[in-house]
């Protein structure tokens, strides 16, 4: 049974609750059963907020990725290690493409400069509860030997960067120790797509070069 969403979802009532960097509203809806009826009203917290990047950093001549690692209030509060590993990301600005943003969020992140990317696709982190819809890309960068400390002081972010061999990266993400939804989904596609990814920008390095 297929599903449309304006025939098979009905709005009964919607109110915010709390605007501020995050906005969280309150639902009452029903929507249509597999069965062909209707739900009973549902009544549903729903958290709101603009869209999101991630980008991989990757430099295919050197086989390296660079990755980072910053504090994060989710996890500690969770009780988990509040210092996470990651990807560079961030919300897209308003009227921004999600290719700029995700380039932007990069160089602010690890101060390296995005020099082609492509696309990984999107997802949704959490629907039950977030509308929050995720563009993730991996990015050709030129990748620095040692780490290093960066993030904007406007933003007050403390990030250290940690570039390391690719091999290293996928032994973190076999070993369990990549944590973050965004960067675990990141470097999963990468080892399926790890060679391809060589094999093209390896092209393109070769016609600059010969520019």
């Amino acid at each position: 049974m297929a599903f449309d969403n304006d025939a098979d979802v009905e709005l009964i009532e919607r109110r915010t609750d709390y605007a501020g960097f995050f906005r969280l509203d309150r639902l009452q809806l029903r929507h249509r059963r597999f069965d062909g009826g209707w739900t009973e009203p549902l009544t549903r917290e729903l958290v709101l907020r603009r869209p999101a990047v991630g980008l991989l950093p990757y430099d295919p001549v050197a086989d390296r990725v660079v990755l980072l690692e910053q504090f994060r209030l989710g996890a500690w509060i969770a009780d988990r290690p509040a210092w996470m590993v990651e990807i560079p990301a961030g919300l897209i600005d308003a009227d921004e493409a999600p290719e700029h943003s995700a380039a932007r969020e990069t160089q602010e992140e690890t101060g390296l400069a995005v020099a082609d990317l492509l696309p990984i696709g999107e997802f949704a982190t959490s629907p039950g509860g977030f509308n929050e819809w995720v563009s993730l890309f991996c990015g050709r960068v030129e990748a620095p030997a040692e780490r290093s400390l960066h993030g904007l002081a406007t933003e007050q972010e403390d990030i250290r960067i940690l570039p390391m061999p690719a091999d290293e990266a996928l032994a973190l993400l076999a070993e369990g120790r990549i944590q973050n939804a965004i960067t675990l989904i990141a470097l999963q596609w990468f080892a399926l797509n790890r060679e391809s990814l060589r094999r093209r920008w390896a092209s393109l390095e070769a016609a600059n070069g010969a520019l």
